[in-house]
């Protein structure tokens, strides 16, 4: 175990191994939580597997638990370091910008104190955002970076304010995220309504069991809640540090990967404004959540991509 994790406790209650709701068959056997300080922020990771390590970056407004039914398959070939974000599950949420810079050094700084100098990383939705500026301003430390559902502010071009009705529900939370704070006023002990629209995206539903997991924990605690919008508030920043990255272009394998009842080729659009090998997959028959509503599909289709990262390793 890291030195920077002694003394500290054992994560407790549903948003830990121990006590998450509902996990695959055999998941706690290989899978554990604990908390590792990397300074300024004490963060919560799951890990479990041998091989090469892989970084699993989970999304809005979502915890690690997003990667558990692709986890087990994936730690027959991986160390898998799942972590929960700043601000969010049962991580760290103090005051102060959640730019995609820091956000990315969070997860360099734990990488090291697990003893993982390269490593190839995966992100999904906000997680995406996180990868890219992990591969961007880290770039010897990420050896391949897949990601998935997701434009990027300051490098995809910027939705117009008066779209279509389909794209005004689908992304007229971005506004109204990044408001100073009374998105916390309106949204606190209405959580089921906010939250709940949401996860309703889904093309596939999400099981009841999952949707309740992420709005209990938000519910919860005020500072959950707040952090979940720290991101989006951050947003400033991140557009300015992306119009940087996008002038140094990535050269490491990316893949691309979109529901087909999500932002399809979006996500390959998008990196293909910033690095120079990117690979494109479309899954039918799922929207957003593709982790949740698609997992054998996502599972087969991050084997394929990473098998020559782990072979070579």
């Amino acid at each position: 175990m890291s030195s920077s994790s002694a003394g500290l406790p054992t994560p407790e209650g549903p948003g830990s191994v121990s006590g998450a709701p509902n996990l695959p068959e055999g998941f706690t056997g290989m899978f554990t939580s604990r908390y590792i300080d990397t300074g300024d922020l004490r963060q919560h990771v799951v890990t479990g597997g041998e091989g090469p390590p892989l970084l699993l970056v989970h999304g809005w407004p979502q915890t690690w638990y997003a990667w558990r039914l692709v986890m087990s398959g994936l730690a027959r070939d991986f160390q898998v370091v799942v972590p929960d974000q700043r601000g969010c599950g049962l991580s760290g949420k103090p005051p102060g910008e959640y730019d995609t810079a820091t956000m990315a050094n969070d997860l360099a700084a734990l990488m090291h104190a697990l003893g993982h100098q390269r490593f190839a990383v995966a992100g999904h939705d906000t997680g995406m955002w996180i990868g890219y500026a992990l591969a961007a301003d880290h770039p010897d430390r990420v050896a391949c970076l897949a990601v998935a559902e997701a434009a990027m502010p300051g490098v995809s071009p910027s939705p117009p304010l008066f779209g279509s009705a389909q794209a005004n529900d689908r992304l007229w939370h971005f506004a109204f995220n990044r408001l100073a704070e009374v998105n916390d006023q309106l949204v606190h002990g209405r959580e089921d309504v906010y939250f709940g629209l949401q996860f309703a995206k889904a093309v596939n539903k999400l099981p009841e069991y999952a949707v309740r997991h992420y709005i209990d924990a938000l519910a919860a605690d005020p500072d959950a809640l707040h952090g979940s919008f720290a991101a989006y508030r951050s947003l400033d920043a991140t557009i300015a540090q992306n119009e940087q990255r996008k002038t140094r272009r990535l050269t490491l394998p990316v893949l691309a990967i979109g529901g087909a009842g999500g932002i399809g080729e979006g996500a390959a659009n998008t990196m293909r404004l910033a690095a120079d090998d990117v690979q494109s997959v479309v899954i039918p028959g799922c929207g957003h959540y593709l982790l949740e509503e698609a997992p054998q599909e996502m599972l087969a289709t991050l084997t394929a991509f990473l098998a020559p990262y782990r072979e070579s390793t």
